[in-house]
């Protein structure tokens, strides 16, 4: 039997057994090399009321076996996909992308997180050039800056835990603030986009304050509790007279897949979308192989033995890294 990571109870994660389906002609299976922990989500599932969860963000992992309607994916090649932390991976061989050569395993995991943001790169209203303020530098928070640098924009990270703005800076940002700049005359009602990624509230209504009149505040982080006394009134205000447009950063936005133009399904719906998630993960990934930036120091791997351990080390922040991965090759 292979193994996987389950949240089997309220903050209980656990290594338990599980069996393999049968191949479906369209589908790819392989052992896994990496799985990638996505901290605030992962803990934020354990603290729910449903159960169990089989918890999991991304996955990299080696073909070995392929469904025989699968064309041009070779055995042993390396795939990325939307994976669960499980030994093995079976997926539609659609909903996987080849991992470029030269790209560590767990250095190609990141393009799932990259996603988080690309939607609000795809979508947004800013152009390159504009200045951009990310709110929280969380491992969503780092590489949504380097979304928006990679494309063209001026970008700031505001974050008040010192240690996390060390590792924006060692990431190669170098606009950090521990507060919101709002003394400085070319951020006050200059900043194009504000992408909160932090989930506070705080957060929220400051970049509602410093963005230029229709200038955008994305909501990405989740709000998992509420940080302060602050009321809805505030941030409306904020809004109202700053004509501030305040929208949900859902990463589900664009399609999963975009699709060539068929005329003959025009009639039930515009089908060749511009963007998508997966369009979004093949460009993350071909940043990460071209090197555009470097957190390899911001990187950690675990042993998926005991998940309990790695869990209550991330909540006691004993894991200073901000990007944790699973070495499947450790159990």
């Amino acid at each position: 039997m292979a193994k996987e990571v389950v949240i089997s109870a309220k903050s209980t994660f656990v290594l338990t057994d599980y069996q393999d389906q049968p191949l479906g002609r369209d589908e790819i299976r392989g052992k896994t090399i990496s799985t990638l922990i996505s901290q605030g989500t992962e803990m934020g599932w354990a603290e729910g009321e449903e159960f169990p969860i089989r918890p999991g963000y991304a996955a990299v992992f080696r073909v070995e076996e392929v469904g025989d309607a699968v064309e041009d994916i070779e055995i042993g090649e390396l795939r990325f996909c939307m994976g669960y932390h499980r030994q093995t991976q079976q997926h539609p061989a659609r909903y996987t992308l080849k991992v470029p050569d030269g790209v560590a395993p767990d250095v190609a995991l990141l393009a799932r997180l990259m996603g988080v943001s690309m939607t609000t790169l795809m979508t947004t209203k800013a152009r390159p050039g504009d200045k951009v303020v990310i709110c929280g530098a969380g491992p969503v928070g780092i590489l949504a800056a380097h979304n928006f640098a990679i494309g063209g924009y001026e970008v700031s990270v505001v974050e008040p835990d010192e240690m996390r703005r060390a590792q924006v800076q060692k990431s190669g940002i170098a606009s950090v603030f521990p507060t919101m700049p709002f003394e400085d005359p070319d951020y006050d009602k200059k900043v194009a986009l504000v992408v909160d990624c932090s989930g506070h509230e705080a957060a929220v209504l400051d970049g509602c304050q410093i963005v230029r009149p229709m200038g955008e505040v994305v909501l990405i982080g989740v709000p998992w509790r509420k940080y302060t006394d602050h009321s809805a009134h505030e941030i409306m205000k904020a809004v109202f007279f700053g004509f501030v447009q305040l929208r949900g950063g859902w990463e589900w936005e664009v399609p999963i897949q975009s699709r060539d133009f068929i005329w003959e399904e025009l009639l039930e719906g515009y089908n060749n979308a511009p963007f998508s998630i997966f369009g979004g993960f093949e460009r993350a990934l071909r940043w990460l192989s071209e090197e555009r930036f470097n957190v390899s120091e911001l990187m950690t791997t675990v042993s998926p033995e005991e998940p309990a351990t790695v869990y209550s080390d991330i909540a006691a922040r004993k894991i200073t890294e901000p990007f944790i991965a699973y070495d499947w090759y450790k159990i």
